[in-house]
This record gives structure tokens, C-alpha cells and sequence, in this order.
């Protein structure tokens, strides 16, 4: 029988931060919990503060294995992506504190994962979540990002440890 490893997922945000946690053998993910940080007050640094206390706290009541966040992805607003950057900064901090291995992947990447579609919109992300992991109730749209990039990570993970290769022959992904 395999071993299970738990996994958070976070999807960072300066003013709602989603974690979702899950256990997996590389193969079955079962959902653990999942949940969402509402970021109060008006300063960046206090937000920042907010987002490394909440963060480190899930993770000690949870006590996942690895943390997989998403990457910073440049939008038109550069103050914006500025801001997802710290407050990814002050998530990664919360996971490296706890001696978690950490892992980041491209938005693309993880709905590519879960959905089939690097280019499914969030409807769709929470929708494939939902019936992935057998869930009745429908998750909050920040919960549900953090649960796939738990299970991008999950099943990335299985994949490097089985010793998939993957090559590329005259521009074709093998």
C-alpha cells in the first residue's frame, strides 16, 4: 500500500487567500478541508501580516507534507501583479517556516491539470473540483483554485516519482 502525503494548495491574494488541503497516494486525492483567508484592513504590510499568520496557522492545525502556490502571472496592472507577488512572498514565508517543501505552477498549468484546458475559467475549475473530489457542497471560487493547485502538484509529484519522461520530438510533446 502506498504511503499518502498531504498537500496544501494555496492561491494568494492581497485580499481573499484560498488554501485547500488534500491527502494522496499519487494516484487517489481525498479532500481534507479546504477554506478561504478574508484580508481585512487598508495597509499592504498589515495585509501581508494577515496572510503569514493565517497561512502558518492552517498549516499547523493541518500538518501538510508540501505546499504548492500558484505563480505570478503579469496582468495589464502592474501594482496588481506587484501585490499578488508579496502576498505570495508572505504565503511562501508561512510554508517555509513550517519546513515544507514548496512548489509554484503557471495558472495554465494547473487548470490544464484538473480541467483538460489551460484556458477553463473559474466556473469551470470549481465545477471540476467539486465532482473530482465528491464534494456536495459548491466551493467558494478562491477554495477551489487552492484545491487545484493541490492537485496539479499531487499529480505532478506522482508523476515525477514513477519516473515519467517527457521529451520533445521534432516540436511534439512524447
Amino acid at each position: 500500500m502506498k504511503t499518502k502525503i498531504r498537500i496544501i494548495g494555496i492561491d494568494p491574494g492581497s485580499r481573499v487567500t484560498g488554501y485547500g488541503i488534500l491527502d494522496t497516494d499519487g494516484f487517489r486525492h481525498s479532500y481534507v478541508a479546504s477554506g478561504f483567508i478574508p484580508i481585512k484592513g487598508d495597509a499592504l504590510p498589515e495585509r501581508l501580516g494577515i496572510i503569514f499568520q493565517e497561512v502558518a496557522a492552517v498549516i499547523s492545525e493541518w500538518q501538510p507534507e508540501s505546499m504548492a502556490i500558484e505563480q505570478v502571472f503579469m496582468s495589464r496592472n502592474a501594482d496588481s501583479a506587484l501585490k499578488l507577488g508579496q502576498a505570495r512572498g508572505a504565503a511562501i514565508c508561512a510554508g517555509v517556516q513550517a519546513n515544507l517543501s514548496v512548489d509554484e505552477y503557471a495558472a495554465r498549468v494547473i487548470k490544464k491539470a484538473v480541467v483538460g484546458s489551460g484556458a477553463a475559467d473559474k466556473q469551470q475549475v470549481q465545477h471540476m473540483m467539486q465532482k473530482l473530489l465528491g464534494l456536495e457542497e459548491k466551493l467558494q471560487s478562491d477554495e477551489a483554485d487552492a484545491l487545484a493547485i493541490a492537485m496539479c502538484h499531487a499529480n505532478h509529484t506522482h508523476v515525477k516519482s514513477v519516473g515519467v519522461v517527457r521529451g520533445s520530438r521534432r516540436g511534439r510533446w512524447i
